[in-house]
């Protein structure tokens, strides 16, 4: 797998970033999650004056092979068909990107359909769709790397469009079920509290979904190492989510993670690399079966808890405009040594 140089921020700024935050015109912590949100980002720029700059959505779409076994309610074809459709602005994360400022960046990381260019969708196309990993390993050990390399790749676009906060969405029939084996894989959480009724599942359709996903894991006959569990129960677009990830806190860019399935990433991520956690905003908690469970596990504390289960980037987009206020506190708000006020606290 593509190695990553990501460290912890330097924490010597800190004193200085919560002193300057102490000291704007109000009662010490007054302004609750907002304070630690703009020490959090000052931390990762390593300023004083943070700033928030073009951000990004970057939605990953793909296949999977699980769904031969009726683990999803979506069939397979509706992911080509709702990334056309994001092509074409209709969706619910078109008009929240619009909303909010942020550029929909749409890549094909391995949906089961050709699609037409001249779309608008980056083809990193790793096959179309990964194998059922019931019968046999989801991606083989080169795909996974292929896939953490796209993802990485499409980061430094835009991250040379001057881009420094980014969120990432998806879009994959049956998608819940390989980030229900990486929400257990990568926390140890007890698979029958990871799943959940993804795109809605009734009760019999979860007991089945669990019933799929208990015999995969016990058929499973790889190494045993968190690397080739990624592979065998991964898909193309969590993997190539996962290597965007990375890459956006080497560049020591800000990243908003949204639900579920983002999380099921940034946890395989942070398990590879524990700091890139420093980089990351959790943007909601979701209402899949499981998403509290996994955000306690990594000592998560989601911004917004809207009971959203889209995908595509939406909470975290949703929860941008709380980082701006955070930020434009930070550089906005009067400082009690330059104005009149006494301080009060």
């Amino acid at each position: 797998m593509r190695t990553f140089n990501i460290t912890r921020p330097d924490d010597s700024i800190r004193p200085a970033l919560i002193e300057k935050i102490d000291n704007l015109t109000k009662p010490k912590g007054s302004l609750g999650k907002l304070e630690d949100l703009a020490l959090r980002v000052g931390l990762i720029q390593q300023t004083l004056e943070p700033k928030l700059t073009k951000p990004h959505n970057i939605l990953f779409a793909a296949d999977h092979g699980i769904t031969e076994e009726g683990v999803s309610v979506s069939p397979r074809e509706v992911t080509w068909q709702q990334l056309s459709h994001f092509s074409h602005g209709g969706a619910g994360i078109n008009f929240l990107c619009e909303q909010h400022g942020f550029k929909l960046v749409l890549v094909d990381a391995g949906v089961d359909y050709d699609i037409p260019q001249g779309r608008g969708i980056i083809d990193k196309k790793v096959r179309r769709g990964t194998r059922n990993f019931l019968r046999e390993a989801a991606m083989t050990h080169e795909e996974l790397d292929l896939c953490i390399a796209r993802g990485a790749e499409v980061v430094d676009e835009v991250y040379r469009t001057g881009c420094n906060v980014v969120s990432f969405g998806e879009m994959g029939s049956g998608n819940t079920s390989p980030s229900s084996m990486w929400m257990h894989i990568f926390t140890g959480i007890p698979l029958d509290r990871c799943i959940g009724a993804g795109a809605g599942l009734d009760h019999s359709g979860v007991n089945h979904k669990l019933d799929v996903l208990t015999r995969s894991l016990e058929a499973y006959r790889g190494d045993g190492s968190a690397e080739d569990m990624m592979a065998w129960f991964g898909g193309y677009e969590l993997a190539m989510a996962t290597g965007a990830m990375l890459r956006a806190a080497e560049l020591g860019m800000v990243i908003l993670v949204d639900g579920f399935i983002m999380t099921s990433c940034i946890a395989a991520a942070a398990h590879f690399y524990p700091a890139v956690l420093d980089y990351a905003v959790f943007g909601h908690q979701g209402d899949e079966s499981g998403h509290k469970l996994m955000l306690q596990a990594l000592g998560a504390d989601p911004l917004l808890h809207l009971n959203l289960r889209l995908g595509e980037g939406s909470g975290a987009v949703c929860a941008y405009p709380i980082l701006l206020s955070a930020i434009n506190m930070i550089n906005r708000m009067d400082s009690f040594a330059d104005v009149a006020v006494t301080k009060y606290f």
